[in-house]
């Protein structure tokens, strides 16, 4: 395969779609959707099935254990999939919306409207389900989609990609408006994020170095985030019964999604009472905990941890912990040491959970939640389309709104400028 000749046909291809999505309307691409959801039920026993020969492959290829678990579908996540894509469906269309109108004195009124921002290439590692969620959130806010998965998941996400086209052509829509590149030569990821002409934004999601090699190497804006080093800040106001289930589902429901907690941190005035309770906790799940000399000296399993731990998203059952002064020292250890993507303080003190929602330069802040919420289906966004840990456009979850642009429209009645 001509990979350029190949890369540049599908991105003529998603700009022409593009045109014909901005002006869709709402009900059709409901529709689409509605009917995309519907194919992923009907069809859960070939998606199980083309989903078994990526994971036997991946397994041939010793991958590990937290790849395996993002690649991996069950009928839950099937129907999580088609529940997404049915939510996606029921949420406010923003295309066209109009917004912040004012009079001028020359008797013009300027306003805003928002806009798709035409075609969105992803890239991405593992996770089938990804397929789904960025055709329903690029379908919803009339963008065009390039969707470019791992190599370890093709036979799932090209079986996701017919029922994706089934319901794109029910719909009178082009099946062009979402198009999973069909080769698994990276060249392909070289040529996607350089196509000016073609794609408006990239969004990579996976692993470190993927997002970095993107990041580095891309001439088209980039929605990301690096790492997921996520922290559970045990306040000295905290109640232990929220304590406990919050740390053990931050860390030990998934470990390897970006929003698992990898850092906790406990105030020193506590730490005697709660810190031992919190570490059993964790041991029973098989965590590893890496902490301070005091927790060391609390916890007899721990290990010392080094300056790096506290940097690190271990993705493993791995955990960093250190006991702080209390609340300032907790913010100020959390924005040198997190990926700014997800923290949480356990608290009933009301001035230190609002100083921490203020204060913590993260784009998730939680107070008494888990990290795990941080996630566009929790967030009532339908999907996502990934996290992105920058300051401009969008930060947090990334749904609809994440997806548009906003222009300036101007209303007259023959005014000219003096």
């Amino acid at each position: 395969m001509d990979i350029k000749h190949y890369m540049q046909k599908v991105g003529t291809e998603a700009r022409k779609a593009s045109r014909l999505m901005a002006s869709a309307s709402t009900n059709t691409k409901n529709f689409a959707l509605t009917h995309i959801a519907d194919a992923i039920l009907r069809n859960k026993a070939a998606l199980l099935s083309a989903n078994k020969q990526d994971l036997d492959s991946a397994r041939a290829n010793d991958l590990d254990a937290a790849m395996l678990d993002r690649l991996t579908l069950t009928e839950k996540s099937i129907h999580s999939m088609a529940e997404g894509l049915r939510q996606i469906a029921t949420l406010p269309d923003p295309i066209g919306e109009m917004s912040n109108f004012k009079y001028r004195p020359s008797g013009i009124q300027i306003g805003q409207m928002r806009v798709p921002l035409g075609v969105i290439g992803i890239i991405y590692e593992a996770r089938p389900n990804v397929t789904a969620d960025a055709a329903g959130l690029c379908i919803k806010s009339g963008n065009a989609a390039i969707l470019r998965g791992g190599s370890e998941a093709i036979h799932c996400n090209q079986a996701l990609a017919k029922l994706v086209h089934e319901g794109l052509e029910k719909a009178g829509l082009p099946k062009s408006a979402v198009q999973v590149v069909e080769t698994t030569d990276r060249a392909a990821v070289g040529e996607l994020i350089t196509m000016k002409a073609f794609v408006d934004v990239i969004v990579p999601r996976g692993g470190k170095g993927l997002i970095e090699r993107i990041s580095n190497d891309a001439r088209i804006p980039v929605i990301k985030h690096l790492d997921g080093n996520c922290h559970v800040y045990i306040d000295n106001d905290a109640d232990l019964t929220k304590a406990l289930p919050i740390l053990e589902n931050s860390k030990t429901q998934r470990l390897g999604t970006c929003n698992t907690a990898e850092s906790l941190l406990v105030a020193r005035s506590v730490a005697n009472t709660m810190l031992p309770k919190l570490a059993d906790m964790l041991i029973s799940h098989g965590v590893e905990i890496r902490g301070c000399a005091e927790t060391c000296a609390l916890v007899k399993q721990a290990k010392p941890a080094t300056e790096e731990d506290y940097y690190t998203e271990y993705l493993a059952a791995i955990i960093s912990c250190k006991l702080v002064d209390g609340l300032e020292e907790a913010i100020a250890h959390i924005n040198q040491y997190s990926s700014q993507h997800t923290e949480t303080i356990v608290t009933e003190n009301y001035t230190h959970a609002r100083k921490f929602l203020r204060e913590v330069d993260s784009s998730s802040v939680m107070v008494n939640a888990s990290t795990r919420f941080a996630d566009g289906f929790e967030y009532g966004l339908g999907a996502e389309i990934g996290i992105s840990t920058d300051k401009l456009h969008a930060r947090g979850p990334v749904g609809l709104e994440g997806l548009t642009s906003l222009k300036y429209i101007v209303l007259g009645d023959g005014q000219v400028r003096a």
